[in-house]
């Protein structure tokens, strides 16, 4: 057999690890320049001097230049100059890219033509002030709807222009039960009355107003399924109308029932079960084409529904935990095990628990009582409710030890937690760059102990991700990288 390396198989992928190699020699990073194939991610490296930038702009690349434009350590005087290129969409990255560049730069941008530009101007919380005030008197209403749904803390002479706007979809930007960054905002109180009226950002202002009976009960009666959700979580909300919206055919309207403090046992009981059947429900995806439009509407606000209830966490219960740490709900437990101050036989209950969430959050709230063994069971076992990349290993490090037997786990999911030991033994660090799981060869790929042979094999790994990351790692030898760089013809 032939010691010669074997060309890889996703060489674009290789040139993507390439571009972002924290120690790419410059000869090197210059001749990434001339690839055509990416989305120029070279030009995102923070160790560009002056005169690589020159060249990338001389390059005129549309993809090399947007990712330059993106580069948060591209020096003010070459941001400057990308604010005047004639494509909006390099101006534009430029306002993403820019973080707290010197005024001058968002005044040149302030006034430009194109929405897309002034769009990401009124979604930055680095243009001054008084420069971002004025786009609440943009000729373009998707801007003054950007600016309000994102500037939650502007000056409220600007929230009462956006509140009062002419057109709905800023008004609905500016009272909303949803913003782009907390807090949200509390709008003036004499403008209450008016936000009530209108259709639009009724919702918004409902937790803001003062609850009276008859108002109450003129916003539980509202076709708007929103306006009834939040009226469920309003504070002042009469007992009576509580239990009516109990029955409410909105998931999320007797989920915030099901969430206060002053609903029934019962009650609570059985919108549980409403929304986490003991059954399962059926799965939407794969029977939608026989579900007409309302059917798999209903279908897909439940199926939001169970993940919110899941995921809910109550402050009440929180600040008063010890009731509720043996709760039939997992939610309410998970909501205990965050208190921080459960006696000892509680912590240990709770890190046993049924339920992954519950264990997981007891974990991350009793680290001083974490041993070895309960943080990697913790982790073994942890199955969260969406993708993450984050898992319980992260804020609960396993010790080396542990690390190294994991080498050799059968779940290939523990075994991409052993490269973590920088000092793994060399025979681990080939078996799991053979490892058959592409994660397993991918978290192995940049390790530092991993000899020369083995990484220029993974260069050719079948799984792109692997490929990358080899491509990637600070090991690579100048000789691989031209030899890289030559099969991709630069």
């Amino acid at each position: 057999m032939s010691d010669a390396p074997s060309s890889p198989v996703h060489l674009h992928k290789v040139m993507e690890g390439l571009a972002m190699n924290p120690v790419l020699p410059r000869e090197f990073v210059r001749r990434l320049f001339a690839y055509r194939k990416g989305l120029g991610g070279v030009a995102k490296r923070p160790d560009l001097g002056d005169d690589m930038i020159t060249e990338i702009i001389a390059v005129d690349d549309h993809w090399l230049t947007h990712s330059l434009a993106l580069n948060r350590s591209l020096p003010h005087v070459f941001r400057m100059q990308l604010a005047e290129h004639p494509d909006p969409s390099i101006r534009a990255a430029v306002v993403v890219g820019a973080g707290a560049a010197p005024r001058e730069l968002y005044e040149r941008l302030t006034g430009d033509a194109d929405p897309q530009v002034r769009e990401y101007l009124a979604q930055s919380d680095h243009v001054p002030t008084d420069l971002r005030a004025r786009l609440a008197a943009d000729p373009d209403p998707k801007i003054r709807a950007a600016l309000a749904q994102w500037w939650t803390q502007a000056p409220e002479s600007v929230r009462r222009l956006l509140l009062t706007d002419p057109e709905e979809t800023v008004r609905a930007g500016a009272c909303a039960t949803y913003f782009r960054r907390l807090p949200h905002p509390v709008p003036p109180a004499d403008l209450l009355p008016a936000l009530l009226a209108d259709p639009v950002t009724r919702a918004g202002a409902v937790r803001h107003c003062t609850l009276d009976t008859a108002t109450a009960e003129r916003l539980a009666d509202d076709p708007d399924d929103e306006v009834r959700t939040e009226l469920a979580q309003h504070p002042d909300l009469p007992p009576p109308l509580r239990d009516t919206l109990a029955e409410d055919p909105s998931p999320q309207v007797t989920l915030r029932v099901f969430a206060r403090q002053d609903t029934p046992e019962p009650t609570r009981a059985a919108i549980h079960a409403r929304i986490l059947p003991e059954v399962p429900p059926l799965d939407w995806l794969a029977d939608h084409r026989t579900m007409d439009d309302h059917a798999l509407e209903r279908e897909i606000m439940h199926d939001i529904a169970r993940a919110q209830l899941r995921a809910l966490r109550l402050p009440w219960v929180t600040a008063d935990p010890l009731p509720y740490t043996d709760s039939p709900y997992a939610c309410f437990r998970a909501s205990a095990a965050m208190s921080g101050s459960l006696p000892a036989p509680v912590v240990a209950r709770l890190l046993d628990d049924e339920e992954s969430s519950v264990r997981t959050t007891m974990a991350l709230h009793a680290r001083d009582r974490i041993d070895p063994a309960t943080a990697e069971r913790i982790d073994r076992s942890h199955r969260p409710d969406k993708t993450t990349r984050w898992r319980p290993a992260d804020d609960l490090p396993l010790p080396v030890d542990t690390l190294r037997r994991l080498a050799t786990d059968p779940d290939p999911r523990m075994r991409r937690l052993a490269p973590r030991d920088l000092d793994l033994p060399m025979e681990l660090v080939r078996r799991l760059a053979a490892d058959p799981d592409h994660t397993v060869r991918r978290a192995i790929a940049p390790h530092p102990r991993l000899p020369a042979h083995d990484l220029t094999r993974l260069l050719a790994d079948p799984s792109e991700s692997v490929a990358t990351a080899a491509a990637g790692s600070p090991n690579l030898s100048p000789e691989h990288i031209h030899r890289l760089l030559a099969l991709a013809s630069l």
